[in-house]
């Protein structure tokens, strides 16, 4: 009898399930579906997951922000063990110890819960002191200026918190409003990839480069930042030191950003939604990107700023997560079959096939979907009158708490993870084509939001959520 090749062995099957539970992507997932299950039902039964969801109130004197803490002591232990026996798990799966996570988490979570605390504060918005600009300035303080011990490195899972914050994020998406807004997102963020990528490309590749990290740059630069980065760089079998200077560039740029593209569309006058969507065009990280589109939403009202608070963050999420980070398995997949066609085979050892797709797509944006789809399911049937009153305070609400702690964290670890000396290391011919690509982001990106498909972008910052 002959074999047949598309047939799955028992072996292939059971490397595929251990998958699920060996992959950061996938306990993203399950954490944050997680938890949105566990809202639904409790809503479902007249309850809610608003006790251990606690987060700081707007508070104006030092003695109001204790009693806070002294009257919720017993809620911010229980979300802290919530946090601890859910990540503990999941690192404890990913290979880590906890006798080494733990104590890490600890001082995360101590020093997060201040910084969301001082983010509570009635006069944190006059002073820009919005809680993930604040974690990721503290933290790079903290690294910059003192010699942090070996074992708080361990707590410091940058990528894991976002993408379950991500996960999170779903739960405040109505499906609907993907369905709307996904084609046009996808669309955008289409040109703005192929543009970046092209310009990083070909100056990296006029700069002398290597076109293996000239692909690697110009990926990390258009699609998914570090992602990206990464991935391309395996697909096309760049040296071992290529992926370091791509991720080391896309830092730096995402730092900048963070601060630049708020304060630029503050002071343009930008509504939420457009200035959502043209951070997530612009932005090359997702936490980055996270952390000023949020920033912006505290400006809503000020200024002449129109626009719902939540509409730069659902802009930027469908701008960045749906419309950019799908794409990274295509990428990695068309490049490799470039690379393999027409470079030199140097370094590509094998070439990639469409189950790259799937291998290299993000599967925390599975978890972002299927969060949105839940929410909507158990919003059937409400009006907008009663979605406001019962499901957005007793199920929504307490689900963008955690969301928020998730970014909190997040953001607290890219500072306490970067190091600016590390930056110049990258070297100025790599820099220079990448800045090339910087250039031209931002700038299509804003002709994009603000002028080809400004109208779309100001809807959806009046539209209901």
């Amino acid at each position: 009898m002959s074999s047949d090749a598309s047939v799955v062995s028992p072996a292939n099957r059971q490397a595929t399930w251990r998958e699920l539970f060996a992959k950061e992507d996938w306990w993203a997932v399950w954490i944050g579906l997680g938890l949105v299950l566990v809202a639904v039902v409790l809503f479902a039964n007249g309850a809610s997951l608003k006790w251990i969801a606690v987060t700081p109130q707007k508070w104006s004197t030092l003695d109001q922000v204790a009693a806070q803490f002294g009257a919720n002591a017993m809620r911010y232990l229980a979300l802290f063990a919530l946090w601890l026996v859910l990540f503990g798990i999941a690192v404890r799966a990913l290979g880590l110890r906890l006798a080494d996570f733990i104590p890490a988490f600890v001082v995360l979570f101590i020093v997060s819960t201040l910084i969301y605390a001082l983010g509570a504060w009635d006069q944190a918005s006059r002073y820009n002191l919005e809680p993930p600009l604040v974690a990721l300035v503290l933290g790079l303080l903290a690294s910059n200026l003192l010699r942090l011990p070996a074992w708080l490195q361990r707590g410091l899972r940058v990528e894991f918190y976002i993408k379950t914050g991500i996960v999170l994020l779903g739960a405040g998406f109505p499906f609907v409003l993907i369905l709307w807004a996904g084609p046009v997102a996808i669309g955008q963020a289409a040109i703005v990839s192929l543009v970046t990528f092209g310009v990083i490309y070909l100056v990296a590749v006029k700069l002398g480069l290597d076109r293996r990290l000239a692909a690697t740059l110009g990926a990390g630069g258009a699609v998914c930042g570090v992602s990206g980065a990464i991935a391309v760089a395996g697909a096309v079998g760049a040296k071992k030191e290529h992926a370091p200077i791509a991720i080391t560039l896309v830092i730096l740029w995402a730092i900048v950003m963070i601060f630049v593209l708020p304060l630029a569309s503050k002071a343009l006058g930008l509504p939420t939604g457009v200035a959502g969507a043209w951070i997530g065009t612009s932005e090359f990280a997702d936490a980055a990107g996270l952390a000023a589109a949020q920033t912006y939403s505290a400006y809503a009202g000020q200024a002449g700023i129109t626009g719902t608070p939540e509409a730069s963050v659902q802009a930027f999420t469908l701008m960045k997560v749906i419309g950019r980070d799908v794409w990274i398995g295509v990428w990695a997949l068309v490049l490799s079959i470039i690379a393999t066609t027409r470079w030199e085979n140097d370094g590509v050892t094998s070439r990639a096939d469409a189950g790259e797709i799937w291998r290299r797509f993000p599967k925390f944006v599975i978890g972002f979907l299927i969060a949105s789809v839940i929410v909507s399911l158990a919003a059937k049937g409400l009006s907008y009158d009663a979605y406001k009153k019962t499901l957005t305070p007793d199920l929504v609400a307490p689900l963008q708490g955690l969301r928020n702690w998730a970014f909190i964290l997040c953001f607290l670890s890219i500072g306490l993870t970067t190091r600016l000396r590390d930056l110049a290391t990258a070297g100025a011919r790599p820099f220079y084509a990448f800045t090339a690509g910087v250039v031209v982001n931002v700038i299509l990106g804003y002709i994009l939001s603000t002028i080809v498909f400004v109208d779309f972008w100001t809807k959806l910052g009046e539209a209901a959520p």
